[in-house]
């Protein structure tokens, strides 16, 4: 896909009305809600997501961060929560992302691939067909507890260049990003859209000097 000069800004790990609001106020075009992971921050519950979700106004794209590998069960998530997109952190085990669609007609399917090594190009470009995004970030899933994302890390940015010149269609960066490297984020991969959670919190709340600074920097 071609480069995005200023891409559009996800904040992820919302655990309130405020916050939500807060983000969006700031410049959000984007809002990620964690339901239950092996590991990492934000966790909500189902029914908070869906009492934040009600009162999200329709041009904020809401997405839902699970951690299935099962698509009826993702499938029946999306429809408990409401959100108008879900973002897959681990990868599909049971049924496909067409199982998902026809199930959630309208819904906007965000497939996560953890940057460890350039075996990682080769996933993403299996993947993109089926999905409406890609978003790279730092991760493992191969440890005992799974990582799938929240660590506060960067990864390989060259390699996430690569992945975002291969596609066609939208790349989401995320993992470690914080006001100090945003406009380097953006010189470096140019993706459609960043995603960041620590890096603007303080305490694990939302931070308004963090996040002002964060989009001053884009």
């Amino acid at each position: 896909m071609q480069p995005t000069l200023k891409p559009r800004i996800k904040i992820c790990c919302i655990s309130s009305i405020e916050e939500a609001f807060m983000a969006i106020n700031y410049g959000a075009s984007a809002l990620g809600f964690v339901s239950h992971m092996p590991s990492g921050p934000g966790v909500i519950s189902e029914e908070l997501i869906t009492e934040i979700i009600a009162q999200i106004p329709p041009p904020i794209a809401t997405f839902l961060l699970t951690s299935s590998q099962n698509a009826q069960e993702i499938i029946q998530q999306i429809k408990r929560c409401g959100t108008n997109t879900v973002q897959i952190c681990d990868n599909i085990k049971s049924g496909n992302y067409q199982d998902i669609r026809e199930a959630n007609p309208g819904i906007s399917i965000v497939q996560v691939i953890h940057v460890n090594d350039e075996e990682s190009i080769n996933e993403a470009i299996k993947i993109a067909p089926f999905v409406d995004a890609i978003l790279l970030d730092s991760g493992n899933q191969s440890l005992d507890v799974k990582e799938l994302g929240g660590t506060g890390k960067i990864h390989n940015w060259d390699i996430s260049k690569t992945i975002r010149d291969r596609l066609k269609i939208p790349i989401f960066l995320a993992g470690g990003l914080k006001p100090e490297n945003a406009a380097l984020a953006v010189k470096q991969v140019a993706p459609f859209a960043l995603d960041v959670c620590s890096g603007v919190r303080t305490d694990e709340k939302l931070d308004k000097n963090k996040l002002k600074r964060f989009f001053e920097q884009l």
